[in-house]
């Protein structure tokens, strides 16, 4: 499935349906008068944020989304049926914004979240609501009013509590692979990440999610790079775990560069607590690792975690801290030594 974060869509509401121009006719009555029945309401544009998507890949092949007019009213005062209202799923996470991507319209983040974004139009009045004293017998009637129409933005920000930051070839493919059951591209260059990977980490009995975003290099706020587009998929993260290569010649500069680019792409990322972990120790000996630890801590970092991504080595008090930073609200707890039932229903999940 190809990953898409980012889709422009084309959207309208049903118009209602016109009121009937009718009048009474049955044998033996008399001054039967108007019976026109009102029209049906359009059908709205409802979004809904459904679990078990991660991608906006589907409105790549759809983007014209129109609900249904409602029907037109009839004689005997029948009222015309309502148009169907149009409920686009998306991906939980997912944000509405105007045509300019200036104004968020709707911010989806539950599962089951629902937000009529376009009012479907109201139908017009028979004319039989024209009765009066004075008009026994109108022949005027409304046609209904129109439906909504607009064009949107739909843009992704994936739902994580924790997200991999750092340059490319850092190891945090390996790191999230390491951890969960993701299978994330491996490879000796540079930004083997193209798209965000999330998985879902299972420590301690208790269990959260992880992102994985392409690498950061300098001037990526600036378009360099892969640029700092996949940057709104860690908005929402509660703690980021920044992971520094240790054959790198200088680990500060690489931290200086990540924290530099985090300020200039904004919306907080700057103020959310980051846990930096000096990676891939396994090919640097202990000396050279406790150098660059201090070395950090000298640039400012408060505790450095040294990990191997790829042996496992360290990663356990590394994810004793991410949770410390978590809420308890936030993590799925079992009771110790609990073994999961095989046959329990849980909702299906892609990760």
């Amino acid at each position: 499935m190809h990953f898409l974060d980012q889709a422009k869509i084309f959207l309208r509401s049903g118009a209602g349906g016109q009121g009937a121009v009718s009048f009474r006719r049955e044998k033996y009555v008399e001054y039967g008068g108007p019976d026109g029945g009102d029209g049906g309401k359009g059908g709205d544009i409802v979004f809904e944020a459904v679990p078990g998507l991660n991608t906006l890949i589907d409105f790549r092949y759809t983007q014209h989304f129109k609900a249904q007019r409602g029907t037109g009213g009839a004689g005997k005062n029948r009222t015309g049926a309502g148009g169907n209202d149009l409920v686009i799923q998306v991906p939980v996470g997912t944000q509405v914004l105007d045509d300019e991507r200036e104004t968020v319209l709707a911010d989806l983040t539950e599962a089951g979240q629902r937000v009529v974004l376009l009012r479907g139009g109201d139908g017009g009045r028979g004319n039989a609501s024209y009765k009066s004293s004075t008009n026994r017998a109108p022949r005027q009637h409304g046609p209904g009013w129109p439906g909504q129409e607009m064009y949107v933005w739909l843009r992704l920000k994936l739902m994580a509590d924790v997200g991999l930051v750092g340059l490319p070839n850092a190891g945090k493919s390996t790191f999230i692979n390491q951890v969960t059951n993701t299978d994330a591209k491996v490879g000796a260059y540079p930004f083997t990440t193209l798209r965000p990977q999330l998985g879902v980490v299972r420590h301690k009995n208790r269990e959260f999610v992880l992102a994985d975003i392409p690498g950061l290099i300098e001037g990526a706020a600036d378009g360099a790079g892969i640029g700092d587009r996949f940057l709104g998929h860690i908005e929402r993260c509660r703690v980021l775990i920044h992971l520094i290569d240790v054959s790198d010649e200088d680990p500060a500069e690489a931290m200086r560069i990540v924290e530099d680019e985090l300020t200039a792409y904004g919306a907080g990322l700057d103020e959310k607590p980051r846990l930096i972990a000096l990676n891939k120790i396994d090919l640097a000996g202990p000396e050279l690792t406790a150098a660059f630890a201090a070395e950090l801590r000298e640039a400012g970092a408060d505790k450095v975690y040294p990990i191997s991504g790829a042996t496992g080595q360290g990663v356990s008090e590394l994810l004793d801290a991410v949770i410390a930073h978590l809420p308890v609200a936030t993590v799925t707890e079992r009771p110790t030594g609990a073994v999961e039932d095989a046959s329990e229903e849980r909702p299906w999940s892609p990760l």
